[in-house]
């Protein structure tokens, strides 16, 4: 089947199976003025033929750090950071901003398309476009190149894990939101599969996948991986797969190092032997297809709630923010506390312990991941630093800094 003919399929499956998978994507955010972004020609070949928008804000940091940002299918750059308010999250924190954008002559639903392999192969189409835009950028305002991160929503996510997989030397990090691994798909059939049902596969068998993508041998981009558990446009089992394939990139056990609540959401984390985050995973219950918004840890909320941007009471743009090291860059100095004893009585109340979490309230299953046995690729956990491991606790916490 051609690719025109499978992305007729896809315009038409809400009809044919009344399924509202992509129809409400449509009539999604469009593009909107209070964007701060700007739109830049003549980045490259640009092989994918996107359009490229960017945002550099005036206190931009010496050296500043760079996120790409993917949107969903049907959105627009403008409209999805209007959503997710990572502009704001930019100009509070002076990094830079790369906001790719679709356009319907590629796919008529605004979809990445992050299963058509002229597009998911490194050198070629979309993915080779996206690269060359942070290249753009790179050059035009000297990005610290060691940091460099890729999120996205769905498409978008499913595109971050495409990014990830084929220029893994090119990022620190990514965050997925509502995506699917790498590799899963090679046409639309394949990518519908991989939407509704998400089929397990061996973890070797996804991390080959990545492995396999570029001629890349480490070090590897750390992962965030969120997905609403009432999704029913991406089977919720997709983090599952996820989390399953870049564990077995970074040869980590498939057993949590630790689990705990943030903002009342199941959050588990994978440390290495340094006890530092690799892989992490939000799972936002109750919560169906978008990027999850609330009010970050400092008292501020960014973006606005819209279609697929769903008001969920934990800000995920904030916190992936915090994952990729970018929300300590700009700090002023505290003033000291005028009332002594109000300051002792908030020091003891932030220093209480933490609540442990309610695991039952995961409805997806948590998966035994299983890890190669091959002798080519041992399963294998190096000795842990037990110090480091205990600062890192400490600090994820709040009892350290």
């Amino acid at each position: 089947m051609s690719l025109a003919k499978n992305i007729e399929l896809l315009r038409q499956l809400p009809n044919l199976n009344k399924i509202n998978a992509f129809a409400d994507f449509g009539r999604s955010l469009k593009p909107d003025d209070r964007s701060p972004l700007v739109e830049t020609s003549g980045f490259g070949s640009n092989p994918g033929d996107l359009r490229m928008f960017s945002y550099a804000p005036v206190n931009l940091q010496p050296a500043p750090a760079l996120v790409v940002v993917l949107h969903g299918c049907g959105q627009t750059a403008a409209g999805y950071d209007l959503g997710a308010g990572w502009s704001t999250l930019a100009k509070h924190y002076g990094f830079a901003l790369l906001m790719p954008q679709q356009q319907s002559s590629n796919n008529t639903q605004g979809c990445f398309n992050w299963f058509n392999p002229e597009d998911t192969t490194r050198g070629s189409g979309e993915a080779c476009s996206i690269r060359q835009m942070i290249a753009q950028m790179v050059r035009d305002h000297k990005i610290n190149e060691r940091r460099i991160f890729i999120t996205g929503l769905s498409a978008g996510g499913a595109m971050t894990s495409v990014m990830l997989a084929t220029y893994p030397e090119v990022f620190a990090a990514g965050a997925i939101i509502a995506g699917l691994p790498y590799g899963v798909a090679t046409n639309v059939r394949e990518a519908l599969n991989g939407m509704f049902q998400s089929s397990s596969r061996p973890a070797g068998e996804l991390g080959d996948r990545v492995r396999n993508a570029s001629p890349h041998k480490g070090p590897w981009p750390k992962v965030s991986v969120w997905h609403g558990s009432a999704d029913r446009t991406v089977n919720p089992a997709n983090a599952n797969e996820i989390v399953k394939q870049w564990l077995d990139v970074h040869q980590l056990a498939s057993a949590s190092t630790s689990e705990k609540t943030v903002d009342g959401y199941p959050h588990q984390v994978w440390w290495n032997a340094e006890g530092e985050t690799i892989v992490e995973s939000y799972t936002i219950t109750d919560m169906a297809h978008g990027t999850p918004l609330g009010t970050a840890d400092n008292d501020e909320r960014y973006g606005a709630q819209g279609a697929f941007l769903i008001e969920a009471g934990i800000s995920s743009s904030y916190h992936i923010a915090n994952f990729f090291g970018l929300t300590e860059s700009i700090r002023s100095p505290k003033e000291a506390p005028k009332d002594a004893s109000k300051q002792s009585a908030k020091t003891a109340i932030s220093s209480a312990p933490a609540p442990a979490p309610d695991l039952a309230a995961v409805l997806w299953p948590r998966v035994t991941l299983s890890h190669r046995t091959e002798p080519s690729h041992p399963a294998r956990r190096r000795a842990i630093d037990v110090n480091g491991v205990i600062t890192r606790a400490l600090t994820a916490a709040g009892l350290m800094k």
